[in-house]
């Protein structure tokens, strides 16, 4: 059987993130997700959530599996025997980072990294840039699956309220 992983924080997906794996779908058997967790960072949702959303957008593909991991990827690889990693690239500046992480994973572990290049339509994309126009009430619902893009603008409304709130406990 056939596996790789496509590695994330995946704070939200994204249509690029759904384009690599969709990729990655047609050409392995099975396709682990891993959405990584990260301690010392506040996400805009929960591991927990980020999984529900990945698991949800990505069911069409029916051989996805998603999970979340912590320490090195090469441990999450070797544990369930998948010897390759599939990364998308944007722009040139992600290939000197990622060729890097690449050559240190082959020299821990011998697990191969493949490097998928974006969509055109999604070359400029990242979570973080999507979280940041749509907290200032920029559309981006074009960027995002629907239902990624609901919980989104859910979960800004959310903390546009706790934020006002705190605010007005504070002032009086």
């Amino acid at each position: 059987m056939r596996r790789a992983v496509c590695p994330g924080s995946f704070d939200p997906i994204t249509n690029g993130h759904l384009d690599i794996i969709e990729r990655a779908s047609k050409l392995y058997d099975v396709v682990h997700v891993a959405v990584a967790i990260n301690r010392s960072k506040q996400g805009m949702f929960t591991v927990e959530e980020r999984i529900q959303l990945i698991e949800e957008t990505t069911a069409k593909y029916g051989n996805i599996e998603v999970e979340a991991h912590t320490g090195l990827l090469v441990d999450f690889c070797r544990d369930r025997g998948i010897p390759a990693i599939i990364k998308g690239l944007r722009a040139v500046s992600d290939f000197d980072y990622e060729l890097q992480m690449a050559q240190m994973n082959h020299g821990l572990s011998g697990v191969e990294t493949l490097f998928v290049p974006t969509s055109p339509t999604y070359s400029f994309l990242s979570s973080s840039l999507v979280k940041e126009v749509a907290s200032y009430g920029g559309d981006v619902s074009h960027l995002l699956p629907e239902l990624v893009n609901r919980r989104l603008v859910e979960r800004i409304a959310e903390r546009k309220a706790q934020a006002d709130a705190q605010a007005d406990a504070q002032g009086a």
